[in-house]
């Protein structure tokens, strides 16, 4: 049998795309996702879970060879050794990162969308994106000509009334810093704090599986979803792709198309052109794969958002209550200082427990990311041809310094914020925050980590001397107070904190005909290749101020629509 369109990777975009070209019922669809199936009625209560943490530290809803360089070498020692690789959670389950994400349902900056207009992705400003944003959405608390209230994921918000001790005075101390209260995020794009808007209804998680893969869509008959499909190849005749090899339960087949869309996300959606001798000429005679189209633009200029962490101890009054699982109640928009900022341009989301474990109730964490970033440096590439092995990632985060200026400088906003008399009372102790070992080591949950983890809260909830003791086994090397009073520390701290939010995007860009860097069109064709499409954060001209989660989803709505009229 030969499918119209084949799609690989079952995520966000897979999703959307599957759910609308099979809406045609002459259109025959395949859906192949690596992962595990989340059908309606069976899905992990991990992944329902309002609380995000234990999906995304679940291993088996994530590759688990995922590895990445973060950063470039630091300014200040130049000669140091490369920094080392750690793990970078990517989703392997049906519904991709909105299975196992943290639900951050957010759009972005309006400029964010003219400006991949003017990188060359015609239609896609604001205008010609906002109705494919509210076809995307049912929004539970507002309505007007920003909301979509009709659409398969619903959007929601938890108010100040039902926020936790900790999130209130976090608010009232944004407030009194000149930030004003916004009640909706999603509404005009504006500096000020705000109820976190989230792909959540009555306390249950909406992924794209959910919303767009539901019991009225799986029955259509033109549509098949094959999960623990591993794709391992594109299979083409000539510049034409046909199809995919792929491997079910360790048992080899091809499976053929007339349009293949990779779907996998913007470190496995290039690895894929990659293998296939898509890409940069000189990269793949390096690994000794034939050329079929050079195109130099694949895998590079990988972006994410970069981000650091504030922690501090939360006495028992000021932590989250039981009318809710969410960690991340109120968020902060603000314009930093730099010269030609973009509004809005940093951002800070608020959590009032920071894992599912009794040890992560005890802690509030502030997570200060820069909402647009500069550093465009990034690059995915192939370790060799072979498709067992995973891509070489390097982000580069931090290789524009504007986004390790504005990093040190929000450490310093938040330190403050961490002063006002209502944070004094809620939040003790504050120190920098690195995603390490003690913590990663603590976050799956299992029964060891349960008891452990049991054990430490009671002793923390202890005699004062007896809880600042224990911080020394919480806190990592920097201290608040040295990295505010020593800008090497600072950088220092900055350098080793970063982390990226898991918003891989822009390693397939779209653009002009005539940019030799752009890999696809504006509907997403690989250039000088036929039959095949790219639809996920990978096309991403550049990443928008915003949790990818909404823009991917609108993206694919947005190629569905151009497909099905005929564009």
């Amino acid at each position: 049998m030969i499918h119209d369109y084949l799609i690989v990777g079952g995520g966000s975009a897979g999703s959307v795309l599957a759910n609308r070209l099979s809406a045609k019922s002459s259109n025959q669809v395949l859906l192949c996702e690596a992962g595990q199936d989340t059908p309606p009625g069976k899905v992990p209560p991990e992944i329902l879970d309002s609380h995000p943490g234990l999906a995304y530290l679940n291993p088996n809803f994530t590759w688990p060879d995922v590895r990445v360089t973060t950063q470039v070498i630091s300014h200040n020692n130049p000669d140091q050794d490369r920094p080392p690789t750690g793990p970078y959670t990517q989703a392997r389950v049906l519904g991709g990162g909105s299975s196992i994400n943290g639900q951050m349902a957010n759009r972005g900056a309006p400029a964010d969308y003219d400006e991949w207009e003017q990188r060359g992705a015609a239609g896609w400003n604001w205008e010609g994106v906002l109705r494919y944003f509210k076809k995307v959405e049912r929004d539970m608390d507002f309505d007007g000509p920003l909301h979509g209230k009709e659409g398969r994921i619903s959007v929601s918000r938890i108010f100040p009334d039902l926020w936790s001790e900790h999130a209130k005075a976090m608010a009232q101390a944004f407030k009194d810093a000149g930030y004003p209260y916004l009640p909706d995020q999603n509404g005009e794009f504006l500096d000020g704090h705000f109820p976190i808007t989230i792909s959540n209804a009555f306390e249950t998680r909406v992924s794209a599986a959910s919303g767009y893969l539901d019991s009225t869509t799986r029955v259509r008959e033109n549509l098949r979803i094959s999960t623990l499909t591993q794709v391992t190849e594109l299979l083409f005749e000539g510049t034409k792709c046909i199809g995919v090899k792929a491997r079910i339960e360790g048992k080899e087949t091809e499976f053929k198309a007339n349009e293949v869309f990779l779907s996998c996300g913007a470190i496995h959606s290039p690895a894929h052109l990659l293998r296939a001798g898509i890409g940069s000429v000189g990269h793949l005679h390096d690994l000794g794969i034939n050329v079929r189209h050079a195109l130099p633009g694949v895998g590079q200029r990988l972006m994410d958002h970069p981000s650091v962490a504030i922690s501090a101890f939360l006495p028992p009054f000021a932590r989250m209550k039981g009318h809710t699982r969410r960690h991340l109640l109120v968020g902060l928009r603000y314009t930093s200082g730099i010269e030609n900022a973009r509004q809005g341009d940093m951002c800070v989301a608020a959590g009032s427990k920071s894992f599912w474990h009794a040890v992560g109730e005890q802690f509030g964490s502030m997570i200060i990311w820069v909402n647009k970033t500069y550093s465009e440096t990034g690059e995915v590439k192939l370790k060799t041809a072979d498709w067992q092995d995973a891509p070489v990632v390097e982000f580069n985060l931090l290789s524009d310094k504007r986004d390790l200026d504005r990093l040190m400088e929000g450490v310093r906003k938040m330190a403050m914020v961490h002063q006002h008399p209502a944070m004094q009372k809620v939040a003790i102790g504050a120190f920098p925050a690195i995603w390490g070992d003690k913590v990663r080591q603590f976050g799956t949950k299992n029964i060891r980590n349960r008891l452990i983890t049991g054990l430490a809260a009671k002793l923390l909830d202890g005699p004062r001397p007896l809880r600042e003791f224990l911080m020394d086994f919480v806190v990592d090397a920097h201290s608040l107070k040295d990295v505010l009073e020593d800008e090497a520390q600072m950088e220092t701290f900055v350098r080793e904190g970063t982390v990226g939010i898991w918003h891989a995007s822009c390693s397939c860009r779209m653009g002009r005909t005539d940019d030799p860097m752009a890999v696809v069109d504006a509907a997403g064709r690989v250039k000088g290749i036929q039959g095949l499409r790219v639809c996920d954060t990978a096309v991403f001209p550049v990443v928008p101020s915003a949790n990818t989660n909404l823009p991917v989803m609108m993206a694919a709505e947005k190629i569905a629509d151009a497909i099905l009229s005929g564009r």
